[in-house]
């Protein structure tokens, strides 16, 4: 019987830690587990008001959000030999806040993979939080390209509505817990039609860090990642193996 933390041929597979988008939860990336080919162990954070937390609050401020939940997640790490943390859109910066206390916590980031979000220092100029709820929701469909169906049903877009709202709130408003940068090496992948984030805004990520960084894009627009997974998971294999 394999380890928990090997492959099935006895290496040591690594831990991607992966941050949801707004209003999505850790299920987004569960498909990820097979198309990873036993290269990971994918590692979902489940944010308050989604799936099995539906029913908490969800948070309103991105680093607060890191703050709460680094515990868990160094638990669910475990004694990982390498990690690296992945995240989308708010995700993004969710992801660059957890690095600063991973590292504090002694957990050995190997690698940073950000996509579809400019550089953390930067926001959006047209924004969705306050609006009516139409209004919302229409601002929102254009940021990502496409609606959710789940919102044109009364009953889910009432337990949905109030999620997205509050992600878009504290992705909007975020701004970085500290001007320190990260010292590990950057990934920032970008949609090649994404018109919420341009090219230039992508390699804002070089900013952010000490060590290396790289820019890669796929085809597709804001939310290419839904048809990419495994070449997604490809591109960090290679990251992060060079970053060694």
């Amino acid at each position: 019987m394999k380890e928990a933390g090997t492959s099935a041929d006895g290496r040591d597979r690594g831990a991607l830690l992966c941050l949801p988008f707004a209003g999505a939860g850790p299920s987004f990336f569960h498909p990820w587990r097979e198309l990873s080919a036993d290269r990971w162990r994918v590692v979902p954070v489940e944010l308050p008001g989604r799936e099995r937390r539906i029913m908490e609050t969800p948070y309103r401020n991105v680093v607060e959000a890191a703050k709460n939940s680094i515990d868990d997640i160094v638990s669910d790490l475990g004694d990982a030999a390498r990690t690296v943390v992945f995240g989308h859109s708010l995700g993004a910066v969710l992801a660059y806040e957890l690095v600063h206390l991973l590292s504090a916590r002694g957990v050995r980031v190997e690698l940073l993979v950000v996509s579809g979000s400019p550089g953390p220092w930067t926001q959006r100029e047209r924004r969705a939080t306050g609006l009516p709820d139409e209004e919302f929701l229409a601002r929102v469909e254009e940021f990502a390209g496409f609606r959710h169906e789940a919102l044109d049903h009364p009953e889910m877009r009432d337990l949905i509505l109030p999620v997205l709202q509050a992600d878009c709130e504290m992705h909007e408003n975020y701004v970085p817990s500290t001007d320190e940068l990260v010292s590990v090496p950057i990934c920032s992948i970008r949609g090649s039609s994404d018109g919420l984030v341009s090219a230039e805004q992508s390699q804002e990520w070089r900013n952010a860090t000490t060590s290396e960084f790289t820019c890669v894009e796929f085809p597709g627009d804001h939310m290419y990642l839904v048809d990419r997974g495994r070449e997604v998971l490809d591109l960090i294999e290679a990251e992060s193996v060079r970053s060694r």
